[in-house]
């Protein structure tokens, strides 16, 4: 027979599950403040050497075609499942955009200065939002908070390059962000 504290437990239990979350495909309220409209395109999820890292799912104001992804204002929002430290993340984020070609030493460095500052320590959960403003910039979110800023389009570029380039080194995340959309109609 379940005690008081038994019948307490299973409510408080019952009542946690009854809380609404924010559904995968839901608009982070990051997303629909900087893009109105946005609907997601694609998601994935990276493992490395069978561990699981992140999903990653790709937010757009309008349908585009993968040819399109460095002109488009768009959203990569990214939800850690480990624990990982910051510095290793600006500093894989370099060495990925280094795949798609040359970056001059100091760019490259400047960048990563720039990534070390804006990317804190992740645990499980916790997610980071970049918001691609074409021509403009990129604007970074750490758990719906803004975070910082780089106004640097050539940075915007080569950094949702790490995801969205045809040079990639995860061809097939590319495709489930993209959505496995087709080139778009001239």
């Amino acid at each position: 027979m379940p005690t008081p504290l038994h019948r307490r437990l299973f409510l408080l239990g019952a009542a946690a599950l009854a809380l609404p979350a924010r559904a995968a495909d839901a608009t982070p309220p990051e997303v629909a403040g900087e893009l109105p409209g946005a609907r997601l395109q694609g998601s994935g999820r990276l493992r490395v050497f069978g561990f699981q890292v992140y999903d990653a799912r790709l937010w757009s104001a309008a349908a585009m075609g993968p040819e399109q992804w460095s002109t488009a204002p768009l959203a990569l929002e990214l939800q850690y499942l480990r624990k990982l430290d910051g510095q290793a993340i600006a500093e894989r984020s370099l060495d990925e955009m280094r795949r798609q070609g040359d970056i001059a030493s100091a760019k490259a460095e400047r960048w990563l200065a720039e990534m070390k500052k804006l990317f804190p320590d992740v645990a499980a959960g916790d997610r980071i939002t970049g918001v691609q403003l074409p021509g403009t910039g990129t604007r970074f979110f750490v758990n719906g908070k803004l975070k910082g800023e780089v106004r640097d389009a050539e940075f915007t570029r080569w950094f949702f390059g790490i995801w969205l380039s045809p040079r990639t080194s995860e061809p097939a995340m590319r495709d489930a962000l993209l959505g496995g959309a087709a080139p778009a109609a001239r």
